[in-house]
């Protein structure tokens, strides 16, 4: 991992860092996460009471996962389909969080979103977790994704960035209620993954330290 080269401030809270990750920490953290979907493969969450499925395809590292249904939004233990416990946090995530979350307690989630060239997610907040103090802290590997970014009300303008491959960010303090979202991926941007699409990681503190 090489120590970032910037540290840029879009808003209050809202913390991006271009190339964190160097090509070197990428490769081993993307075998990282292809060794864990062979025990937690991909699955397609849904919407709550629709059932209508995401375009985003999920995994989790961690003591806790992040789960959707139409039961709802929510946190468990061990993966919906194969009903066994998630793969253990990698120390190449845990030690980014201990360098740019500034939070006291470690990450309890680590969620796994894999973007196909066409998938998207739309403005939303991360608040399912009981701890709101925490930060969130989020990877990319694999092709650009546009990002958007706004504040704590849907109605505020947003604003849009290009997270490459190797990027960091971070949602804290006044921005960790922003809505944010990615609108779409720049496929042909990276040659890390050897196929179209994005894998981000994102980190989570979920009960109170």
């Amino acid at each position: 991992m090489s120590a970032p080269q910037q540290r840029l401030e879009l808003a209050p809270g809202c913390i991006w860092w271009p190339g964190y990750l160097d090509r070197a920490a990428q490769e081993t953290l993307l075998a990282e996460v292809e060794a864990a979907l062979v025990e937690a493969p991909l699955f397609t969450p849904r919407m709550p009471r629709t059932g209508q499925p995401f375009s985003v395809r999920m995994s989790n590292f961690g003591p806790l996962g992040w789960v959707s249904d139409e039961a709802g939004y929510r946190y468990q233990s061990f993966h919906p389909d194969t009903r066994k416990p998630w793969p253990a946090m990698p120390a190449l995530l845990e030690a980014a969080w201990r360098a740019l979350s500034g939070a006291a307690a470690p990450a309890e989630a680590a969620l796994i979103n894999w973007y196909d060239p066409g998938a998207k997610m739309g403005l939303h907040q991360d608040r399912d977790e009981q701890d709101l103090t925490a930060p969130v802290l989020s990877l990319s590997l694999g092709d650009t994704a546009l990002f958007r970014y706004g504040g704590t009300e849907r109605r505020t303008p947003t604003k849009s960035i290009r997270l490459a491959s190797g990027d960091a960010l971070v949602l804290a303090g006044p921005s960790r209620l922003a809505f944010h979202g990615i609108d779409r991926i720049l496929t042909g941007t990276s040659t890390l993954l050897g196929r179209p699409g994005r894998f981000n990681l994102t980190l989570r503190r979920v009960s109170p330290p």
